[in-house]
Parts: structure tokens; C-alpha cells; sequence
């Protein structure tokens, strides 16, 4: 678990339907508008394909496909989040990216049962915080280690 010396995890907020993930901003190198998407053959359905991202070829996910929920239009509030995982930069499209918060770690609990329709292994904790619930991604299980090489082969 990331934290700093106050005890908060930085994180961003991004919607996905009605519910708010957050993933750790020290995961995320950028935030963009939704580009271009150029489908690649052959790969799992919640790969939508990839975008040249200022000179570098990007694999993009819908995160609403991977995590089970119906496919929606792309609007102009969709955001593609540009996460790190293994070494590679992965682009994932969310509904809307909200905002850049601190949340105390003391906030943070562990997993229930069950969330809604995201599959709890995905999930590292939630945070409550006034109004809102925050569902906290594990990046690092988003995605299976044969995805991410899959996803390797697409980025070429």
C-alpha cells in the first residue's frame, strides 16, 4: 500500500455507471480525451484496440467491459486513463475522471464481500468518505499476467 507521511493515499477518481473507483495517482501517468481507437484483431473483447499517444503506441481497455458491466456510447465526458503496469503504459476508458483527492488511510477498509458488479479481486479496499464510496483498484490484478503479455504483443 502507497502512503505518504500524513497517512493519505493521493489518488484519482473515476466513474464508472454510477458507482467511483479511485487508483493510486503514483499508478497514472496521464489523463486524456477520448482518441482515435485503432482495433487490433484478434485480442479480448475489452480490448478495444490502440491509440498513438505522443509517439508511442498504447493499448486501451474499456474497464466497463472488463469488469463485466454492458457496454455503453462513447461521450465526451469518457477519459482514457494512462496507467503503468508491468513497465508498459495502459490506456483505460473510463465514463468520467472526476478528480485528484487524498483519502486517509484510517478511511480505507478492507474489501467486502461483495461490491456491485466488479469482481472483488480487483478491489483493494473502500473508502467512505462523507457521501461518497470509493472503490479502490489493485491495478496490478486488473489484469492477468497473460493479458498484459497479450497486451505487450499489441503494443509491438
Amino acid at each position: 500500500m502507497e502512503n505518504n507521511m500524513s497517512g493519505n493515499r493521493k489518488v484519482i477518481v473515476f466513474q464508472l455507471g454510477k458507482e467511483e473507483y479511485a487508483v493510486s495517482v503514483q499508478q497514472v501517468s496521464s489523463i486524456e480525451r477520448l482518441m482515435p481507437i485503432t482495433r487490433v484483431p484478434q485480442t479480448a473483447d475489452f480490448v478495444k484496440g490502440v491509440i498513438n499517444l505522443r509517439g508511442v503506441v498504447t493499448p486501451v481497455i474499456d474497464l466497463r467491459l472488463r469488469f463485466g458491466m454492458q457496454e455503453t456510447p462513447y461521450s465526451d465526458s469518457n477519459r482514457i486513463i494512462i496507467v503503468i503496469l508491468e513497465n508498459m503504459e495502459v490506456g483505460l476508458v473510463v465514463d468520467a475522471a472526476n478528480d485528484v483527492i487524498d483519502i486517509p488511510e484510517s478511511e480505507i477498509e478492507p474489501t467486502p464481500e461483495v461490491i456491485g458488479t466488479v469482481d472483488t479481486k480487483y478491489i483493494e479496499g473502500v473508502a467512505k468518505l462523507e457521501n461518497r464510496l470509493l472503490i479502490l483498484l489493485n491495478m496490478q490484478k486488473v489484469l492477468t499476467e497473460e493479458e498484459i503479455e497479450e497486451l505487450k504483443s499489441v503494443e509491438g
